[in-house]
C-alpha cells in the first residue's frame, strides 16, 4: 500500500511541475467560464524550486540552532540555561508566521528574507523539544560505559548520545519540514516566489482550478517528505534499536 501510494503521489506531482497539461481536463470544471485551467503565468517547475529552497534556507539554521540548544542544556555546564533556550525556542510559537512577516517586512523588505525568517523561527520548537528528549532519554547506564571505555565527554555526545538519540531528531525535524512546507505558502503574501503564488492568483481571480492546482501540489510534496523522514526514522530505529516517541 505504501509504494502504491509513493507511485501515484510521485506521478501527480511529477505531472503537476513537468506536465500539467494533463490535468487540464481535470481541473477544467473548476476554471470559470472562459478562463484558463492551467496556471501559466510563471514555470510550476521553477515555483517548486523556490518554495523548496525557502524551505531549507529556513530549516537549516532552525536545525542547527535548536540541536545546539538541546545539546547545551543537557550538559552540566549549560543546565541552568533550559528555561532561557524553552523561552527561545517557543518565540516562533508566540507569533503566527503571518505576524512575524508583517513585522519583518519593514525590517527586511518584500521578498524571500521575511518568509525565511517566519519559518526559520516556527521551526525551532519541534526540533528543540525532540532533540531535548531523545538526549536525555540516553540511559545513564549507557554513559557510564562510554566514560569507563575512557571516552571523552566530546566522544560520548558524538558516538553514544547522538546516535541513540537521532530517531527522535528525524522526527522533530520532520514535523518542523512539513510545516515549514505548508506555512511557505503565505510568504508569497509578500512577493517570495513559492507555489502559493498559484494559490493567491486563483484567490484574487475567482479561480478554483489555480487553488486545487498548488494545493494539490504542496500537499502531495509535503506527504512525500514526511513519508521519506518516515524511512529515515525506520533505519534510525534498526540501527540503533529505539523507538521514538515525540516529545510533548
Amino acid at each position: 500500500m505504501t509504494a502504491l501510494r509513493w507511485i501515484i503521489l510521485i506521478g501527480v506531482t511529477g505531472g503537476l511541475i513537468l506536465f500539467p497539461a494533463l490535468f487540464e481536463p481535470l481541473l477544467r470544471p473548476f476554471a470559470p467560464a472562459g478562463g484558463p485551467a492551467i496556471y501559466d503565468r510563471a514555470s510550476l517547475a521553477s515555483l517548486t524550486v523556490s518554495h523548496l529552497a525557502l524551505v531549507a534556507l529556513a530549516m537549516i539554521p532552525s536545525t542547527l540552532i535548536a540541536l545546539s540548544l538541546a545539546i547545551l542544556v543537557t550538559r552540566p555546564a549549560g543546565a541552568e540555561f533550559l528555561p532561557m533556550a524553552r523561552v527561545l525556542a517557543n518565540i516562533g510559537q508566540t507569533f503566527p508566521p503571518v505576524a512575524v512577516l508583517a513585522l519583518s517586512v519593514p525590517l527586511l523588505g518584500f521578498g524571500a528574507r521575511p518568509t525565511v525568517l517566519a519559518l526559520f523561527l516556527y521551526g525551532l520548537l519541534p526540533i528543540f523539544e525532540n532533540a531535548l528528549a531523545g538526549l536525555r532519554a540516553v540511559p545513564g547506564s549507557v554513559l557510564l560505559s562510554g566514560k569507563a571505555m575512557g571516552m571523552t565527554p566530546r566522544q560520548v555526545l558524538a558516538q553514544v548520545e547522538m546516535p541513540l538519540a537521532l530517531p527522535l531528531i528525524l522526527e522533530g525535524i520532520r514535523i518542523s519540514i512539513v510545516i515549514a512546507l505548508s506555512t511557505a505558502t503565505i510568504g508569497s503574501t509578500v512577493a517570495a516566489r513559492s507555489l502559493g503564488e498559484v494559490i493567491i492568483a486563483g484567490l484574487t481571480s475567482n479561480n478554483p482550478a489555480y487553488v486545487i492546482q498548488g494545493g494539490v501540489l504542496t500537499g502531495c510534496i509535503a506527504v512525500l517528505l514526511y513519508d521519506a523522514f518516515g524511512l529515515l526514522i525506520e533505519i534510525a530505529k534498526r540501527l540503533t534499536g529505539r523507538e521514538p516517541q515525540q516529545a510533548a
